[in-house]
């Protein structure tokens, strides 16, 4: 076999672990790094902080007596607390046996209620702070549309195209738009324009005020290219324009989205236009569950574009907290979104192959770093938002089990018995060892 065939292959494997990995690794020490604080300010010593498992690559201790390592195998990481049996947490008996009251006070199982309450939920808590830093930054980068709207960047397009970067728009066909932020407004009056190859903008630039020609505002042009899509695996890229499907000419893409969702699942002969090279694809729709605004699930046939304006607008820079309100308000959408999808996967409304492994999630990892890093950021994100969103389950083993002993204990006046705890941890075990099975089957066997 010839090896030269296998090196893209191989380094696109290669470029989707190292994206994984990085994204996981961050995701996890934030976590981590959350329990260690919160613990060290509750009192409770930590031993070893670990980012990663298995044989230890580096490691120093601090001034505080912790031991800080990296390990061989850089999927996940733990604190391990004065007293803890292991990594996991389980009371070392024997290590407990004749501490004074003042070294118990410093362990995890030998601190009062409140510290060890914060310590576990500081893990998922972190995991949330850092999706509302990220998206908050990211919204003030990228700034909001300034008013009049104002061509900020215009891609090369194989179309008519008489608009200038800095031209400020006035009318399009003879109509003002409303304001760019009056997100109902501004999109009824974009779809009420007419669908034709050409319109008309009226523009103010430099002083003057003249009428130039431009394509359809929503021209057939890929915004992003959605991981695991049908449009990535062929190799599609942003800014991809399309010209035609089954030989048919189009020029908005909502021409794009009937030909897809009336497909029924058959493929596709789309002409591609890339940076003046013309390309001929071939893909096939996917069957997808999409939510609606009502939280129910609705299935499409869906190819993994997503579209937009054909230019990109003039930005200005938001208040620090106009984008931190929509930083958090991002992180509440996911873990909306996240439950709704969970919970139309168990009540049988929607596929269960919309739960995605480990497989699945480097996968998608790599495409986003692929996109770049704004986009890369972005994904942390939204990973780490369903880290801590999981983490808080009330199963055994994750920290909104030991939540739920913790608040049992609270109401009971005494923890749970020691084989209560090692029946409800096994149990727990299971359940997560079970959930990572039919996630990583769905990775392997699911279109």
């Amino acid at each position: 076999m010839d090896l030269a065939i296998l090196l893209p292959e191989f380094g696109s494997v290669i470029w989707t672990l190292v994206a994984f990995v990085v994204a996981l690794s961050v995701i996890v020490a934030i976590h981590e790094y959350g329990h260690y604080i919160v613990g060290r300010w509750s009192g409770i010593h930590a031993e070893v902080f670990s980012l990663g498992f298995g044989p230890v690559l580096f490691s120093r201790h601090d001034k505080h007596g912790t031991k800080w390592q990296l390990a061989a195998l850089p999927f996940g990481g733990y604190v391990k607390f004065m007293g803890d049996a292991n990594p996991s947490g389980g009371v070392d008996a024997d290590a407990m046996q004749g501490l004074s009251d003042d070294e118990l006070r410093h362990t995890m199982n030998g601190a009062p209620l409140w510290a060890r309450t914060a310590t576990v939920a500081a893990g998922p808590l972190f995991n949330f702070a850092l999706s509302v830093l990220i998206f908050t930054s990211v919204f003030l980068w990228r700034g909001v549309a300034s008013e009049p709207l104002t061509v900020g960047d215009l891609e090369p397009l194989p179309y008519t195209n008489e608009l200038r970067i800095g031209d400020e728009i006035v009318a399009i066909e003879g109509k003002a738009p409303p304001a760019f932020d009056e997100e109902i407004s501004f999109d009824s009056y974009l779809r009420a324009l007419p669908v034709q190859p050409t319109l008309d903008y009226t523009v103010r630039r430099g002083g003057e005020t003249l009428t130039v020609s431009g394509p359809y505002v929503f021209a057939p042009i890929a915004s992003q290219i959605v991981p695991r899509s049908a449009a990535s695996d062929i190799g599609m890229r942003p800014d991809d324009v399309i010209l035609s499907i089954d030989g048919d000419p189009i020029f908005a893409f909502d021409q794009l989205k009937e030909r897809v969702e009336g497909s029924e699942g058959a493929s596709l002969e789309l002409e591609v236009w890339r940076d003046g090279d013309i390309l001929d694809m071939t893909l096939t729709p996917r069957r997808v569950d999409e939510p609606q605004d009502d939280n129910s699930f609705k299935t499409f046939y869906r190819i993994g574009i997503t579209g937009g304006l054909f230019f990109t607008a003039a930005t200005e820079t938001p208040g620090v907290g106009e984008s931190l309100m929509s930083g958090v308000a991002q992180v509440g959408a996911i873990i909306q979104g996240s439950l709704s999808g969970l919970w139309h996967i168990v009540t049988g409304a929607i596929s269960t192959c919309n739960l995605s492994g480990p497989i699945g999630i480097a996968e998608t990892s790599g495409d986003m770093a692929s996109q770049g890093t704004s986009n890369f950021i972005w994904f942390i994100a939204v990973l780490s938002t369903a880290v801590g969103l999981l983490n808080l389950f009330p199963v055994p083993v994750l920290d909104g089990g030991h939540l739920c002993f913790f608040a049992y204990e609270a109401v009971s006046g005494r923890p749970p018995s020691d084989r209560a705890l090692k029946v409800l941890m096994s149990i727990g075990l299971t359940l997560v060892l079970g959930l990572m099975v039919f996630a990583l089957s769905n990775d392997l066997f699911c279109p």
